[in-house]
């Protein structure tokens, strides 16, 4: 019953499995989170069995794993039995439904396999959304009130009575629904007075966006990545609003859901006390914008959809910042109301944040400028998607900024930083070239090029490559650092573009001079002159470049990291884990040099942050990844299907299927991802935020 990594387990058929036999995602998915939601799994490292909930698990023997599974298995009887039993569609039916199994399967009936399980045999009695959170959704989203009793089976008659009234199948309805009301969201209702002070409403309105105060903490971003989050707010309110601690903890918990829960399709109820101002949806993810005098720096953007005045049915976040809302169904429904009904549309004005850094390097920028300082150039190496350019960019701008500026280069002020980067009118600490087969000495060092003379005939002029350019400015500037990153650089015919520049590199041949043989002037590297490179491994490995080249640079290795998508997942699917499954499957199936045809964590990451939005995730799966891994196989599609999985390749057919991008197929598309992994669910890093999130803080009384 509970074995993962045994295709003709029931899990493994309930979750995953999608062929002829069985093609599962059309009735519902399970697929995502960890392997906790069915009470029972063993750990794929440990091989150890393990029951119970992700925040209170414990390990168990075999013997009594076994005991769980039957009775387990005695309760899908039972709740069988119960259901031949129901012969009405309306709430007072399902209400006993729900009791009865509460009862007889007590261990199971709040899991959505076992609601899968049961909705499999009886499609005509219940539903094939396997969450209560997703049941209520709809239905709100329909304008219906839910029924007021919790549980799995309480809603299910309404699905039931509405597939009847249509006469269509439980899964064509809900089907539909999904393509109509998309994944289920969270609503929020956002404060616009900075506590006594002054009333934003009007400037996040005409700006688009949505905002909090609290300006003392400064940019958040950093934290907003951070294990803790709400621990690490709250340690920053200590320092710059002291107050008494149930305060603390309640701000704290607003600012992190501002910064790291809400997500993008969210609803935001913007309000004034008891009147509601605007409803809108965001749009963008947090950040740190404080150049407009409104106090209230923390933002997000927002499509304000309708800015009517009205009042919430009934009182809820009064005295709060930021709150969930949800607790009374009625201001849900009213709020959907308005959403239906609203005909103005807004722009959203991205906002921006960047993290503040200490004056040493450290990290991979600390290891780069180790080697710069020993060697005086480095490459940056490794499959794709790893972060090279990124990481490049960064150190030499933090690099020229600490040289002129002693700070690095988000704390300089705008002149400073056009000083860093340079401008249209002139050049600046930090420049860039990339090599490419049709690159050559003539653009890196110097050249002659035709030119258009002064009587109107054609002349060869020498002029100045790239390098020989920052060369000159960093000798009439000796106190400067200038980086140069040259990216892509083993596109190019490096022997013949470097040229006499092989020598001259040696940090202890700086400020050796050699006559250069195009011009026959005299050409020396200064000291303070610097030289990264990018290297992606996909297209020719390292072991290819010039040996004379190699022994002068200093190589950092880039490769796929998982851990920094560690606790991320988007539509279920935990990133680190699919990750590094769908590369363990690339270095078993793609031959010799697999190593370097790898996928890297940059892909799954936007602004050093994971892609977290299911929607953006598949455009970088349909777009990004999927192409590469085509290029990979080079029409291989029996070796393509194997990696990433035969739900998502058509080998017969040699295409990829995808129509599975599509927001209706979701829940498809998930299990087809995971499909090729499976156990990667019983591992510790695949457990959601739903499944370890905190109970929310009550609310303070209204006023």
């Amino acid at each position: 019953m509970h074995a993962h990594g045994n295709r003709e387990s029931l899990v493994y058929w309930l979750e995953f499995k999608n062929d002829d036999e069985f093609p599962g995602p059309a009735f519902g998915s399970i697929a995502g989170g960890s392997a906790h939601k069915f009470g029972l799994f063993r750990r794929r490292e440990t091989e150890q069995w393990v029951q119970g909930p992700v925040n209170n698990e414990k390990n168990i023997s075999e013997a009594d794993a076994v005991t769980i599974a039957r009775r387990h298995r005695n309760q899908l009887r039972a709740g069988l039995s119960l259901l031949e039993g129901v012969t009405a569609a309306d709430d007072a039916a399902y209400l006993a439904l729900q009791g009865a199994l509460g009862e007889q399967a007590p261990d199971i009936c709040g899991l959505a396999w076992a609601h899968k399980y049961w909705s499999l045999l009886f499609p005509e009695k219940l539903d094939d959304y396997h969450n209560e959170r997703w049941q209520r959704y709809h239905l709100v989203r329909m304008l219906e009130e839910p029924p007021p009793q919790d549980g799995l089976y309480v809603c299910a008659g309404r699905f039931v009575r509405l597939a009847a009234e249509l006469g269509w199948p439980m899964n064509h309805l809900t089907s539909a629904l999904n393509e109509r009301d998309g994944n289920p969201i969270r609503y929020w209702r956002l404060g616009t007075r900075l506590g006594e002070g002054p009333f934003i409403w009007p400037a996040m309105r005409d700006g688009s966006y949505a905002a909090i105060g609290w300006d003392a903490l400064g940019d958040l971003s950093e934290i907003a990545e951070a294990e803790h989050v709400r621990e690490a707010v709250r340690s920053l309110l200590e320092q710059e609003y002291p107050g008494d601690a149930r305060t603390l903890s309640r701000k704290a918990g607003e600012i992190r859901d501002f910064i790291e829960r809400m997500q993008v399709g969210d609803v935001i109820v913007a309000a004034d006390g008891q009147r509601v101002l605007g409803v809108g949806r965001a749009t963008g993810p947090y950040g740190y914008e404080d150049t407009e005098p409104t106090g209230a720096p923390h933002r997000r953007a927002v499509q304000w959809i309708s800015t009517a005045e009205w009042r919430l049915p009934t009182t809820e976040g009064l005295q709060t910042t930021f709150f969930p809302i949800g607790r009374h169904v009625n201001n849900l429904l009213e709020i959907e109301r308005r959403l239906l009904d609203g005909d103005t549309t807004s722009t959203p004005r991205p906002s921006a944040a960047t993290p503040t850094l200490a004056l040493r390097l450290d990290g991979i920028p600390g290891r780069l400028q180790a080697i710069l300082e020993r060697k005086g150039q480095a490459i940056l190496f490794g499959p794709p998607g790893t972060g090279k350019t990124y990481w490049a960019r960064r150190t030499a701008r933090d690099l020229a900024a600490i040289g002129a500026f002693g700070r690095r280069f988000e704390e300089l002020t705008a002149g400073e930083r056009d000083e860093v980067e340079g401008t249209e009118q002139a050049a600046g600490l930090v420049r860039w070239c990339t090599f490419h087969p049709a690159y050559g000495y003539e653009d890196f060092i110097e050249g002659f090029r035709p030119e258009e003379g002064a009587a109107g005939q054609l002349v060869f002029k020498l002029h100045c490559g790239i390098f020989k350019t920052l060369c000159r400015c960093a000798k009439r500037t000796p106190h400067r650092k200038f980086v140069l990153v040259v990216d892509e650089i083993n596109r190019g015919d490096i022997p013949r573009i470097f040229g006499e520049l092989l020598t001259l590199l040696e940090r202890d041949k700086r400020g050796l001079k050699l006559n250069l043989p195009l011009s026959g002037n005299s050409f020396a590297v200064p000291k303070n002159v610097y030289l990264i490179g990018t290297m992606n491994t996909a297209d020719r490995s390292i072991a290819l470049l010039d040996t004379a080249l190699r022994r002068r640079f200093g190589f950092v290795e880039l490769m796929p990291d998982a851990s920094v998508l560690s606790g991320a997942s988007a539509g279920g699917v935990p990133l680190g884990p699919w990750l590094a499954a769908l590369n363990d499957r690339l270095r078993t199936y793609l031959g010799r040099d697999a190593r370097n045809l790898q996928v890297g964590h940059a892909y799954l990451l936007e602004d050093g942050r994971p892609v977290t939005d299911f929607a953006h995730f598949v455009r970088v799966l349909a777009e990004d990844l999927v192409p590469l891994l085509e290029e990979y196989c080079y029409e291989d599609y029996e070796a393509l299907a194997r990696i990433l999985g035969p739900g998502l390749v058509d080998e017969a057919s040699q295409r990829i299927r995808e129509e599975l991008f599509a927001q209706a197929k979701t829940a498809e598309l998930v299990q087809a991802l995971l499909e090729p992994a499976p156990d990667i669910v019983t591992t510790a890093a695949a457990a959601t935020p739903e499944e370890v999130e905190e109970t929310p803080e009550a609310e303070e009384p209204d006023a």
